[in-house]
């Protein structure tokens, strides 16, 4: 039985060793299969990295790209309401002008007619004070053409403390030549009266 459990155990031996044999290599392939996997996967996850990459640098040009558009175009808003107030001051620094030359004609007209009433006024005033003067050189010349001197002096000294013998006219009132004017009639009684 020695032999044939010897040869049995040969034989075992040997089926085991061509089993071992067979199966190394299989298990190899196996590890093989693993590592090719194992890489393909890696670079399946890279690649899928690169591609994420490139997609979320692509948004964010877009983005900018985007962003950069609307300054430039607020830029040119900015640019054209520049332009457009712009032309809104030179429209009104041309009116302002217009209205400072007409505010400087109206106060030349206005200083014209202040002139022209205070001329005016001016005339009046010669003109009452000379309505007054003759008042006054009638009275005195009715009083001393009845005898009265006594009262005409009185008179004229009031007549010349108010200051309105200059007021009287120096042209004959009857418009003829040779004619006294009233200033010449009024010194003619004070001489008289003297």
């Amino acid at each position: 039985m020695n032999q044939q459990d010897h040869n049995n155990e040969e034989q075992e031996v040997q089926h085991l060793q061509h089993e071992a044999e067979h199966a190394k290599p299989h298990k190899k392939v196996s590890v093989m299969g693993y590592l090719t996997i194992l890489f393909a996967a890696a670079f399946l996850l890279l690649l899928l990295s690169y591609f994420m990459q490139q997609r979320a640098n692509e948004q964010a040009i877009s983005g900018l790209q985007a962003t950069s558009n609307n300054a430039f175009d607020s830029i040119n808003n900015l640019i054209a309401e520049k332009d457009r107030l712009t032309g809104e001051v030179e429209d009104l620094e041309g009116q302002v002008a217009d209205l400072q030359k007409q505010l400087d004609e109206a106060q030349s007209q206005l200083s014209g007619a202040q002139s022209d009433a205070e001329s005016a006024q001016t005339a009046q005033d010669s003109a009452e004070k000379a309505l007054e003067a003759m008042d006054w050189f009638w009275r005195i010349q009715r009083q001393f053409s009845r005898g009265y001197y006594t009262d005409a002096a009185n008179m004229m000294a009031e007549f010349e403390a108010a200051g309105l013998p200059q007021y009287l006219p120096q042209e004959a009132l009857t418009g003829r030549e040779g004619d006294p004017s009233p200033a010449q009639q009024y010194q003619e009684i004070k001489e008289a009266l003297g």
